[in-house]
């Protein structure tokens, strides 16, 4: 069922984690922190919709066990990343291009659009945390695919993580582990676990909700993931062209021949 109440508290609470992070980003001239406060948004919705029921069912339960691990992960792995790095290249970008006045337009460029952003795609937590309608092989399949997603996304940064930190891999391109079957193996993970949280969501009724996880999908695809990490890739490590050319973008495959 859709609760319009609960989706707003969850608008509210977002509202004023933007706020907060953007307060913080001030004084260090670095809007990146926005995200390591991602995945924590969802996190931050869910437990807003959990903490307006009265008496949270199993599937309430099974969600936010899962949105806690795949956030506070995601949010982890992205906070060691960055450390130590400043402000990331693309958001350096956005500031030189919102200048001047960038301190305060980045408020709503960066940290409203994001919170917003979570607001809808969290619309599957909403729809499973407010179903009270028994768990069936429906949320079995959800999980399963969460899981497959999880593997893809953790597994992904991990090899990637180990690849950069030797030396000897300087200026080559991974393309081993689960990197040989799609070049972006963290972001089909990310696709896969809303996906999941989608059947869960279906299982209780939540058919409604699908609007979250088509946006995360078209987000992934088209705006900040694939489309943005390889606009200009290519050019800056020849190498990489190759590897496009055997592997494919998104969903996972064997590599072609070269």
């Amino acid at each position: 069922m859709f609760d319009l109440g609960l989706w707003l508290a969850a608008l509210a609470a977002l509202a004023v984690f933007a706020v907060a992070g953007w307060l913080l980003s001030l004084p260090l001239r670095n809007v990146s922190i926005v995200d390591s406060m991602w995945s924590l948004m969802f996190l931050l919705a869910a437990l807003a919709y959990v903490a307006g029921q009265a008496a949270p069912g199993p599937r309430a339960w099974l969600v936010i066990a899962l949105v806690t691990a795949w956030s506070l992960r995601l949010a982890a792995y992205i906070t060691w990343r960055n450390h130590g790095h400043g402000e990331d290249f693309r958001y350096q970008k956005i500031r030189a291009n919102n200048e001047p006045g960038f301190a305060f337009k980045s408020l709503y460029i960066v940290f409203g659009l994001q919170a917003g952003l979570a607001w809808v795609i969290s619309l599957p937590l909403l729809a499973a945390i407010n179903s009270t309608t028994p768990l069936g092989w429906l949320d079995a399949a959800g999980v399963a695919l969460w899981l497959v997603g999880m593997v893809f996304e953790a597994g992904g940064d991990w090899q990637l993580t180990r690849f950069k930190a030797d030396p000897a891999n300087r200026g080559e391109v991974l393309d081993t582990g689960l990197w040989r079957y799609t070049r972006h193996p963290n972001y089909f993970g990310d696709f896969c676990v809303w996906w999941g949280l989608f059947l869960i969501a279906l299982a209780g009724g939540g058919w409604w909700s699908a609007a979250g996880p088509l946006l995360m999908s078209f987000l992934l695809l088209k705006v900040s993931g694939v489309a943005l990490l390889e606009k200009d890739i290519g050019e800056r490590r020849p190498a990489y062209r190759d590897y496009v050319r055997r592997t494919n973008a998104f969903f996972p495959a064997p590599p072609r021949a070269d």
